[in-house]
């Protein structure tokens, strides 16, 4: 795979695909500009070499795709410059407008998924979309578990004249790493709520990590699979049973801070999972359990952190992932890495940022790839196909 600087850039039309794809306010406000701010090293390098850069994203929120227009003048404020936009694309218009660029102008496609051809990687679409430049950049680690056409379709039109981003390039070497050669004690901490997507990568995770602690909803649905806890339904969730949890490598919470299923009730209680009532869930780790994580974290060399261990945007059931991130933080001899959105909103929240060594911006494509998976964007920039 080619790097970002073996690619001779001056003076040519440079296709950036960034994840722009930042979380909005109900009246369409910027949450957190955190993947925006990953990629400006990238763009500003392209811009520094005389590159005319053409950028290109996704947007959407709530499940509903936005306009770039939204986003537009915080990435003007962030390369205090101004920047092109064009919504008619692919035309031909759109490819006078290219050609036309000045060496270190910067111009902003509109949101890609308002065409069916992103998400479909349809080839027509992709080659429309080459036409608009000389060379290929993914600046968008993020999405390269996807399929779509500016992932694949579009690298796959530029052989020999492609290459990652300085973030993507980051992501890679570390995730690699990670999987290859980790110092150890290496420790993972997997929280969140969706089991399904993060099997494949405990089961990956639990053949390198010397330990593998997992979160209160994690626990709790693999209790339920091994009826420790009943009244839940855990049968459609595929290769739940092959996770062992007599394993001694993974680590399952033993108590927690539980509540009604509707949250918004002012009832909960700290206590074993194993009390655990129908109408009741669990919604951070307990006392006990965090006491025997932290001691855990206190010894690793290495640690991998992926999702929150409970509810932590609300104050009853934040003290769980406020403390794995507090032991996180105070080993100070550790190689600490975490990513994932709602991961990296609890340690901005905690004010914890600058505490780790690496923060990534995937969440679906960190897992995949540390589940072993071939992610079709990284596939697609080794490819001269």
């Amino acid at each position: 795979m080619k790097k970002l600087k073996d690619l001779a850039v001056k003076n040519k039309r440079a296709l950036v695909r960034c994840d722009f794809n930042l979380p909005l306010s109900d009246d369409n406000k910027i949450l957190d500009d955190f993947r925006m701010v990953k990629a400006l090293p990238t763009i500003q390098y392209l811009i520094k070499e005389k590159a005319k850069v053409i950028l290109m994203s996704h947007l959407e929120t709530r499940d509903k795709k936005v306009s770039l227009q939204y986003i537009l003048p915080r990435l003007e404020e962030l390369l205090k410059l101004r920047v092109g936009f064009i919504d008619d694309y692919p035309s031909k218009g759109a490819l006078e407008t290219t050609r036309k660029m000045e060496p270190g102008q910067v111009i902003l496609l509109e949101n890609l998924r308002f065409h069916d051809g992103e998400k479909a990687n349809e080839a027509v679409f992709a080659r429309e979309i080459s036409k608009m430049g000389d060379v290929y950049v993914n600046e968008a680690f993020s999405a390269c578990h996807r399929a779509h056409a500016s992932i694949v379709g579009v690298a796959n039109n530029f052989p020999c004249m492609k290459a990652p981003g300085f973030l993507l390039e980051k992501e890679i070497e570390i995730f690699t790493s990670l999987l290859e050669k980790p110092e150890h004690p290496f420790v993972a901490v997997i929280g969140g709520i969706k089991i399904e997507t993060k099997i494949k990568t405990i089961l990956n995770i639990l053949k390198i990590a010397d330990h593998v602690l997992l979160g209160s909803k994690l626990g709790e649905i693999l209790f339920a699979e091994k009826k420790i806890i009943i009244g839940r339904d855990v049968s459609g969730i595929k290769m739940l049973d092959e996770i062992d949890i007599m394993d001694p490598k993974l680590h399952l919470p033993v108590d927690g801070v539980i509540a009604l299923k509707d949250p918004k009730e002012k009832y909960y209680r700290e206590a074993g999972l194993g009390t655990l009532r129908k109408e009741e869930a669990v919604y951070d780790i307990g006392p006990y359990t965090r006491r025997i994580f932290k001691r855990i974290i206190e010894s690793a060399k290495t640690i991998l952190w992926n999702g929150s261990l409970g509810m932590h945007e609300d104050e009853r059931f934040e003290k769980g992932t406020r403390d794995i991130a507090e032991a996180i933080t105070r080993n100070h001899s550790a190689f600490k890495v975490a990513g994932g959105g709602e991961t990296v909103s609890a340690i901005d929240q905690f004010g914890m940022t600058g505490r780790f060594d690496f923060l990534s911006t995937g969440g679906g494509a960190m897992l995949e790839f540390l589940a072993g998976d071939k992610l079709p964007g990284i596939a697609a920039l080794n490819s001269d196909d």
